[in-house]
C-alpha cells in the first residue's frame, strides 16, 4: 500500500497514536462501551479517529490554521484515514499500534 503521508508524519502520527492503542479500550470498543455508539456505522474507523483525536494533535493546513502536524496542507480526511489503518489493525485483530 502507497501512502500520500510523508514518513516523518507518518512516524509523528505513529508515536502519537500507539500509547492510547491498548487491549482495554479495544475490548471496550468492541463491546459497544463509548460514547454514542449507538450511532457508529464504521467500528474500526470510530475507532481509528478517536485513538487520532485522544492524541490531542492539532492538524493544520499549513496556511491559515497551524497545527502540531500541517497534514491538511496536501491530505485529505481519506488519505488521513489511510494512514491511520495502517497504523492501527483493525478491533477484531488482537494486535495494537506497532510501537
Amino acid at each position: 500500500m502507497t501512502l500520500k503521508i510523508k514518513p516523518e508524519d507518518l512516524e509523528v502520527l505513529r508515536l502519537a497514536v500507539a500509547p492510547f492503542d491498548t487491549e482495554e479500550l479495544r475490548a471496550k470498543y468492541r463491546n459497544g462501551d463509548f460514547p454514542r455508539s449507538e450511532l457508529t456505522r464504521d467500528l474500526d474507523k470510530r475507532y481509528r479517529w478517536d485513538l487520532m483525536w485522544m492524541t490531542r494533535l492539532k492538524l493544520g493546513d499549513g496556511v491559515g490554521v497551524k497545527g502540531d502536524l500541517d497534514l491538511y496542507a496536501y491530505l485529505n480526511d481519506q488519505h488521513i484515514d489511510s494512514a491511520l489503518r495502517f497504523l492501527v489493525k483493525p478491533l477484531e485483530e488482537a494486535a495494537c499500534v506497532a510501537a
